[in-house]
């Protein structure tokens, strides 16, 4: 209970200056943050106003100071209590040149078993095409098991004309789109809890293993090599991020140690799953304008060994991306 009106309100004047000179720099600037001892004298402050309105609610005679503490308490609460985040504005190439690479290694024991899963596929393909050649027909697809790899690198050498010409764009497009999908596909089925998602990577390597071995066992070796390291070098990688992708998923579905439900893992990783995709979608776009405006070209009109030398440099730079880019800078969250 208040006994002297005036008393109290000189009392009480300097501390709700104080708080409203705090909310006018908050005000003023939406984006500062207070240091953690300004933090608490903000909070001491409103605490005050708002006890010394609740003794004023008394006094019908005061309503321009009952008013005002009013004004400060709400504004103060506001501040308090704000939940709204900071505008954010999406920056698409410190997206991927930092967040997507930080992602990535966040990660990477999981990219590590993509690839072991990758190359047990590579292991068996190769395999199936040694024991038992008739297999070419079940391992190889896109017609190669068509014709003997060096029956194919004769056409392809004798082919000098420009066979893409003019539809070099749409081909380029076709591959960027099948392969997006392949990858996305790969992401997906980590909702089998990882299974599927396992089969796809296993199965991309029994191709890969197939084809590789029959093209070294005829001696073609080197077309193989400038054939699929332009492209590749970004190609390969990329559905093993997306298989990276379906395996975290897949283990956030089964929640083995964890004490979080469903829900919140999902949530958890979800942001990820975006980034790593969008990351794979980047990379399949260069890599199927490689494809289609570089690999495509053979001997004598590129000679190989260019070819080997640009992918290498491609995986080179690949890799150094993926593993040093974005540095030590901290993730959102």
């Amino acid at each position: 209970m208040i006994i002297d009106l005036a008393k109290f309100i000189a009392a009480g004047q300097p501390f709700w200056s104080e708080l409203d000179a705090f909310l006018k720099k908050l005000e003023d600037d939406p984006h500062r943050a207070l240091p953690l001892d300004q933090s608490r004298r903000f909070h001491y402050l409103y605490e005050r106003a708002a006890a010394d309105l609740a003794k004023l609610d008394t006094f019908a005679n005061e309503p321009d100071t009952r008013r005002y503490l009013a004004s400060l308490v709400a504004r103060a609460y506001g501040e308090i209590h704000e939940t709204r985040e900071k505008p954010h504005r999406f920056e698409p190439l410190h997206w991927f040149m930092v967040i997507f690479p930080q992602t990535f290694r966040r990660h990477v024991n999981v990219f590590w078993l993509t690839v072991a899963i990758t190359l047990a596929g590579c292991v068996f393909g190769g395999f199936a095409t040694i024991l038992d050649p008739e297999s070419r027909h079940v391992t190889m697809p896109f017609g190669h098991d068509q014709m003997k790899p060096s029956e194919r690198v004769a056409h392809e050498e004798k082919a000098r004309h420009d066979r893409l010409a003019g539809e070099r764009a749409t081909f380029s497009t076709f591959l960027m789109t099948h392969n997006t999908k392949v990858s996305i596909l790969t992401m997906a089925l980590g909702m089998t809890w990882g299974v599927g998602t396992v089969i796809m990577l296993f199965y991309n390597g029994v191709i890969l293993g197939a084809i590789s071995v029959d093209y070294i066992a005829d001696g073609q070796g080197k077309f193989l090599a400038g054939w699929l390291l332009p492209h590749g070098s970004f190609e390969i990688p990329a559905i093993l991020i997306a298989g990276q992708a379906g395996l975290i998923l897949g283990r956030a579905l089964i929640g083995r140690g964890t004490r979080k439900n469903l829900a919140e893992r999902l949530r958890e990783i979800s942001t990820d799953l975006v980034t790593l995709i969008g990351g794979v979608g980047v990379l399949l776009i260069w890599a199927g304008l490689v494809e289609s405006f570089f690999s495509q070209y053979h001997e004598p009109v590129m000679p190989y060994s260019a070819k080997i030398a640009f992918g290498l440099v491609e995986l080179a730079a690949l890799t150094v991306f993926l593993w040093k880019s974005g540095g030590r800078t901290k993730l959102p969250g």
